[in-house]
């Protein structure tokens, strides 16, 4: 039983070369690999050259394929969890997976490496040495909206994470709720060549959204001290 194990490898969010060293040696010993898609899975394998057998586990999927994927790890097989990109588990499947590592008293051993979060974080230019992470907002308008009327009240940093395509619906929602004079500061596109960091007013940094017309990956840092 002691050498059942599960690696939480995390993968780049945006440039290939941030993978570690370890990480790619733990994948590449893996006898499959668990991801969140094939497709993501595959082109991220392709840039190193590593050929694995895939098992897709998902929102969908995840309390049907679990624990056939517990069976493997304790007949020896290798795996390693990867998401789609940055560090598993964060809005990402797989607490079901490692809950049931658990308590089958198989190791969990994590993987460092990118994630959004702390990049963000540190080149924000802010007080970082504490923080509110709430994460992603609900998909729904009104409990969105209700959710933000909530973190109003936390007088903290708050860092907010959400998909590509609400970006700009974010930035106006919190520019609602927070008030135009609110300080934030966006962290956009992480590690890629069109990384670049917004700071200012909700207001100031909504105009600029919309005037570029920005739809990528990003962390919104909320002053509300």
């Amino acid at each position: 039983m002691k050498n059942c194990k599960l690696y939480i490898v995390s993968t780049p969010i945006g440039n290939y070369k941030d993978i570690t060293l370890r990480a790619l040696e733990v994948i590449r010993g893996s006898d499959f690999i668990i991801c969140e898609e094939y497709k993501a899975a595959r082109r991220l394998l392709s840039q190193y050259n590593i050929d694995k057998d895939l098992i897709a586990l998902n929102e969908h999927n995840e309390k049907a394929n679990a624990p056939d994927i517990i069976k493997e790890i304790l007949a020896g097989k290798k795996t390693a969890l990867i998401s789609d990109c940055g560090t598993p588990l964060f809005s990402d499947p797989g607490n079901y997976l490692v809950e049931l590592c658990i308590s089958n008293n198989i190791t969990v051993i994590p993987v460092p490496g990118a994630s959004s979060l702390l990049p963000a974080l540190t080149a924000s230019g802010l007080d970082i040495e504490k923080f509110f992470y709430y994460g992603w907002l609900s998909p729904k308008t009104e409990i969105r909206k209700q959710e933000l009327k909530k973190l109003k009240a936390v007088k903290h940093l708050i860092v907010l994470l959400d998909t590509p395509y609400r970006l700009r619906k974010i930035l106006s929602e919190v520019n609602t709720v927070f008030g135009s004079n609110q300080k934030v500061v966006l962290a956009y596109k992480i590690t890629m060549e069109e990384e670049e960091f917004f700071r200012g007013t909700i207001k100031e940094v909504k105009n600029i959204a919309e005037l570029k017309k920005l739809k990528g990956e990003f962390v919104l840092m909320i002053d509300n001290r």
